[in-house]
């Protein structure tokens, strides 16, 4: 069948919501070419990660070859999954939670389709025996998909993370058949952890202890990258809008100068002091002076929170006159951005070990001066620059590091253009104390999925978010404008921040504003950063075949840690000689052994060319179904009815009876993937390939033989013929490719793929001829034979996967005369 064959290989006709793009149907294609797959996929943010393995699973499901599927991700992300998967492709994911894993729920081996945290599942597999682990000895999975996958990472000094750790146990027990891992940054600057990763996907050919070079001539086979810069619509056309970045300023007056010229007097002091120490305690005083400084470079509100509570912790151990207890805060792998974050803002109450003599007369100083500053500047500027640089009515997404930077916007907003002008997102659902519309303060809490509901739908103009939506939360459909009210000193987060506006859906060119302080030292290292970043762009774009954005390749390598120890060693040096000591402390941010390996990585990995395959993109989809449907609903019997909200037909009662997914009746059918289809019959309403109903019909389709046909409509023979390969056991997804080819008057032979074949066949009808006409087999079996043979000259071409491709007249089609 040729609806089969086009969808095996492109995944097309799944029942996704959303339009289908280029290079979706690239990844889909390639993954596909074998079975089991093990690829990484490593486009940037917003190509649509989770789109791409709906398009892989679909075809795969349909036809039984994913009974078992396992989808892990951050415990965040976790509900997008499911939610995306059941509500663009169908696919019905159990979530997995502990309470419900018991010795008699038997969970892992009667949930077939399941999504699951993977962090969460990792724990109880340290946690216990992985010999007793009723995940560990659940039947394998027929197919498992990794987000964020740079999560499994292995370091050569400190080992492996508990995730990688949990994959390779499942690789040992052959747990895994496919495997999918999408991340966008799959080099975190170690060729060692790059390597370990790419082990999980084949570990005879990957492994930090193979040699570099011919593990780089395997990567084509293993690892994806696409690129907002070339991929394209189905026209050719370039698919992202471009991104401008512009920075406002604004400046202290002079509370907020005084403010923070003692702040930095402090820190200083204190980091003085914490040199003097060894081990855990300085260690403990470092890592809250570095809180400090990231709490100041976001708001002086920010700052004096953590202030008031440091104050109040040290005045409580003071009066319980007991030694303060040294505590040193853990890293977590497993923190959410918005998670470290709150350690930022609650770090003070954790050390308690004062930072040197005198701190407490030191703080009371602080908020003395922190007192008269009411409304900060940085406020003002921010409300002027929507009054005079943003259209009336536009929507607008900020974003902050820091609840107590939100709460102070979220007021701000409120007071100039009104309560109920915004909505927040932040990892509690909650702010404790805002002004609210009687006048007085309190809490008030928005869910993040209400809050970007709220947003998309037009009932709130600003959305005021931290970290918690820069992962998961699609924005872009409204919103093309975006303000960092502060910068976090991860750049990386930066780039997760516009990814909610600059991705696919987004119409609009997408501005985003910076709200910064030139008199401060980290908006000098910003400026100093970018320019590294820029010039190491320039030195790639002479050295690549297309432009393509590294700097969030570049920025992943470097690591999160290598840009704190920056931002937080520059306040000791000021600004005096910044730019002489950012040289020599930022050298291994785009060294030369990184930009090498970003070079030979892109240089070596499979990526969408709309160039190269654009003209073998099927140009079909759902609509392209409706007539196939029609016409096996006539075969049994059965009349299919237009309506005016869509197609109603009756099922075949023998099918219905067979297969309990199949309904007696069905109403309101539509092959269109932007129909507005709502209630509790939607997900049965949108016709495709994993639809109960056509499913059927194409089983129904696939067993009715036949060796000659005549056709109305049709003007010369029709050969429709298979391609399978003779050499078995080689592990193709694609069983069988459907091709045609014809002869024209002149002559010449013309060959129709796949979907150049459905496409035929839709425009042609029933014979009504009363019985078949008489005909000479001998020109018919020459006619055959000939176009067997242009087909198996180009079969290698068609069936580039297949090693011994064989080409299987199926059916010839007759005009009528």
């Amino acid at each position: 069948m040729a609806i089969r064959s086009i969808n095996d290989q492109w995944g097309v006709f799944s029942r996704s919501r959303v339009q289908l793009l280029p290079h979706q149907l690239w990844v889909c294609h390639k993954v596909n070419r074998t079975w089991p797959f093990r690829w990484l996929v490593a486009d940037d943010v917003g190509l649509g990660k989770t789109i791409e393995a709906g398009l892989v699973l679909t075809p795969l499901i349909a036809r039984a070859q994913i009974r078992r599927l396992l989808v892990l991700a951050p415990a965040k992300l976790v509900p997008q999954w499911q939610k995306r998967m059941r509500q663009m492709f169908d696919i019905r994911l159990h979530m997995y939670d502990r309470s419900i894993d018991t010795p008699a729920a038997d969970f892992w081996d009667t949930a077939q389709m399941v999504v699951a945290s993977i962090h969460t599942l990792r724990r109880e597999v340290s946690e216990s025996r992985a010999e007793g682990s009723r995940f560990l000895n659940a039947d394998a999975w027929d197919a498992v998909v990794v987000d964020e996958a740079h999560h499994l990472n292995a370091d050569e000094r400190m080992g492996e993370t508990l995730s990688f750790q949990l994959l390779r146990a499942m690789e040992e027990r052959r747990r895994i058949g496919s495997l999918l891992l999408f991340t966008g940054t799959p080099h975190r600057g170690k060729d060692f952890g790059f390597f370990s990763l790419l082990s999980l996907l084949d570990d005879k050919i990957f492994g930090p202890d193979k040699d570099e070079d011919a593990q780089l001539a395997q990567l084509p086979d293993f690892m994806i990258r696409n690129n907002k810069a070339t991929v394209t619509d189905l026209k050719g056309e370039k698919l992202f809008t471009p991104v401008t970045v512009e920075s406002r300023e604004y400046s202290f007056n002079d509370a907020e100068r005084a403010f923070y010229d003692t702040l930095s007097a402090f820190i200083i002091d204190g980091r003085a002091y914490a040199s003097t120490l060894d081990g855990r305690a300085q260690s403990a005083r470092m890592l809250l002076l570095i809180a400090l400084q990231k709490l100041a470079a976001s708001s002086i509100a920010a700052i004096r929170s953590a202030l008031i509570r440091r104050r109040n912790k040290l005045a409580a151990v003071a009066e319980q006159a007991r030694a303060p207890k040294l505590v040193v805060p853990q890293s977590n792998e497993d923190e959410t951005l918005d998670e470290r974050a709150e350690a930022d803002e609650n770090a003070w109450d954790k050390v308690l070990a004062e930072l040197m003599e005198g701190e407490v007369a030191r703080l009371d100083e602080l908020l003395e001066l922190a007192e008269p500053i009411v409304r900060e500047n940085k406020v003002d500027r921010l409300v002027n620059l929507i009054d005079d640089e943003v259209p009336v009515n536009e929507p607008v997404l900020l974003f902050t590091e820091y609840k107590a930077t939100q709460a102070m916007v979220v007021d701000a907003l409120h007071e100039r253009f009104g309560h109920g002008c915004c909505a927040f997102i932040n990892g509690d659902d909650r702010l404790e104390d805002v002004a609210l519309a009687n006048g007085k303060r309190g809490p008030r809490g928005w869910t993040r999925d209400a809050a970007a509901q709220a947003f998309n739908g037009g009932d709130v103009r600003f959305l005021v978010s931290t970290e918690a939506a820069g992962e998961g939360i699609d924005l872009q459909d409204r919103c093309a404008t975006l303000i960092h009210v502060d910068m976090p000193w991860n750049p990386m987060r930066l780039h997760q921040r516009v990814g909610r506006l600059s991705r696919y859906g987004q119409t609009r060119p997408v501005q985003v504003f910076i709200l910064r302080n030139p008199d401060t030292v980290e908006a000098r290292i910003w400026d100093l950063l970018n320019a590294k970043l820029e010039r190491i762009q320039a030195a790639l774009d002479v050295a690549m075949d297309e432009r393509e954005d590294i700097s969030q390749l570049v920025i992943g390598m470097t690591g999160a840690s290598s840009f704190e120890a920056l931002f937080a060693g520059a306040q000791v040096h000021g600004r005096k000689g910044l730019d002489g000591w950012f040289d020599s402390n930022a050298a291994t941010i785009g060294g030369e052994d990184l930009i090498d390996s970003v070079r030979t990585m892109l240089g070596s990995v499979s990526r969408f060319d709309f160039a190269q395959v654009g003209r073998n993109l099927p140009k079909v989809d759902l609509p392209d179904l409706e007539r196939f449907l029609t016409l096996a609903m006539e075969a049994n019997g059965r009349r299919v009815m237009r309506r005016e909200d869509g197609l109603e037909v009756l099922a075949p009662e023998a099918w219905a009876e067979a297969d309990y997914a199949i309904q007696d009746r069905y109403k309101g059918l539509v092959f269109d993937r932007s129909a507005k289809l709502g209630g509790k019959d939607a997900p049965v309403r949108l016709v495709g390939v994993g639809h109960a109903l056509f499913d059927r019909a194409l089983r129904d389709g696939e067993e009715r033989e036949a060796y000659l046909a005549h056709c109305a409509r049709l003007e010369t023979p029709l050969l429709i013929a298979s391609i399978a390969d003779e050499v078995t056991g080689q592990g193709h997804s694609i069983q069988r490719i459907l091709v045609g080819a014809w002869q024209s008057s002149d002559g010449e032979i013309h060959l129709l793929r796949d979907w150049e074949l459905l496409q035929k066949l839709n425009t042609l009808g029933r014979s009504d001829l009363p019985e078949p006409p008489r005909i000479s087999r001998e020109p018919l079996d020459a006619l055959r034979k000939k176009l067997v043979c242009a087909l198996e000259a180009e079969a290698k071409i068609i069936a580039e996967a297949m090693v011994r491709p064989i080409v299987r007249g199926e059916i010839l089609l007759l005009p009528e005369a």
